[in-house]
């Protein structure tokens, strides 16, 4: 009896760990930036229009294949924690998060269903397993905001 417990203490912590370290190495240096630049740039690289600019004539932009501007790191994090909170998120998804679709951007995350499923893997780790929400900042359709705690859980190494 003692000695299951044992090892079910030891799997949880060693199960714990390496769930972990995956989160804790992925930065936005080495790992989301070179992911952006291969697969995202086209669309919302630095000749893409910042977020206001965007939304003023989002057809326009939308009809030129632009999307809003993604290429510094403090513009990603405009998309996963505020003021666009969980944006990044909503659009990357596979639905499985949701419970429905995929998100309208998971297609460009890869060539393949292995490689959006791997680069939609890196996404999550960088965000971190429990800051992966779809909530946006305020309550919006029966959904409610995100709160502190949730924000709390959002991991994104520079």
């Amino acid at each position: 009896m003692k000695t299951n417990w044992i090892a079910a203490c030891l799997a949880v912590c060693f199960a714990g760990a390496s769930g972990g370290a995956l989160a804790q190495d992925v930065t936005y240096r080495k790992d989301i930036k070179p992911l952006f630049d291969k697969q995202c740039v086209e669309c919302h690289g630095s000749d893409a229009p910042y977020y206001g600019e965007f939304k003023e004539n989002e057809k326009h932009f939308t009809g030129k294949k632009q999307g809003p501007r993604m290429d510094s790191y403090a513009d990603v994090i405009f998309y996963i924690g505020w003021p666009d909170t969980g944006a990044l998120m909503r659009r990357l998804d596979d639905g499985k998060s949701s419970g429905g679709k995929p998100g309208n951007m998971h297609k460009y995350l890869g060539e393949t269903d292995e490689e959006r499923a791997k680069n939609l893997e890196l996404v999550k780790a960088w965000v971190g397993p429990q800051g992966w929400t779809m909530k946006r900042w305020e309550a919006r359709g029966g959904v409610p905001g995100i709160s502190r705690e949730e924000l709390e859980k959002i991991k994104v190494k520079y």
